[in-house]
C-alpha cells in the first residue's frame, strides 16, 4: 500500500454522492485505501463548489475527523505548481491537479485516488507518470 494517498476532487465527489456513477467504485476504493487521505486547499474548494450545500456536513465530517489533511502549501510550491498549469495549459490543467501533481513529486510513495482520466496525461518529475487509481 502506498504510504502518501491523495484525494482528488473527483474521487471526494464520488465517495460522497450516491448519484455519481462511479459511487460504489469510491467507496470500495475508500476501504482498500483508509484514511487519513492528503490533498490541497483547492480540492476542497473545488469539492465543496461541485458537491453543493446538501452534501457539504460530509464533507466537513471528513476534514473535522481529520481523515482528509491538507498538508501542501501552495507558497511552498508556487513557481513549481504555475509551471505545471503553464505546461498542460492545452488540456487545461486546473490549481488543484497541479498542486496535487507536486504534491506527488514532494512526498515518499504516492498513490492519487481519482477519476479524472487527464492525470493520465500529466507527468511529475517532467517524465513520470502520476500513480494513480482510477476506475477500469
Amino acid at each position: 500500500m502506498a504510504a502518501s494517498v491523495l484525494a482528488d476532487a473527483s474521487f471526494l465527489i464520488a465517495l460522497l454522492s450516491r448519484r455519481e456513477r462511479d459511487h460504489d467504485w469510491a467507496v470500495a476504493k475508500a476501504r482498500q485505501l483508509p484514511p487519513p487521505w492528503r490533498t490541497c486547499e483547492a480540492v476542497i474548494s473545488e469539492t465543496f463548489h461541485l458537491l453543493g450545500e446538501l452534501a457539504a456536513p460530509a464533507l466537513n465530517g471528513l476534514l473535522l475527523r481529520r481523515a482528509l489533511v491538507t498538508p501542501f502549501r501552495f507558497d511552498d510550491s508556487v513557481a513549481e505548481v504555475l509551471k505545471l498549469m503553464e505546461k498542460y495549459a492545452d488540456v487545461p490543467m486546473s490549481l488543484a491537479d497541479a498542486c496535487l501533481v507536486r504534491m506527488t513529486e514532494t512526498l515518499a510513495d504516492p498513490m492519487l485516488i481519482t477519476i479524472d482520466a487527464d492525470f493520465r496525461i500529466y507527468r511529475r518529475h517532467s517524465r513520470q507518470t502520476v500513480p494513480c487509481v482510477t476506475p477500469d
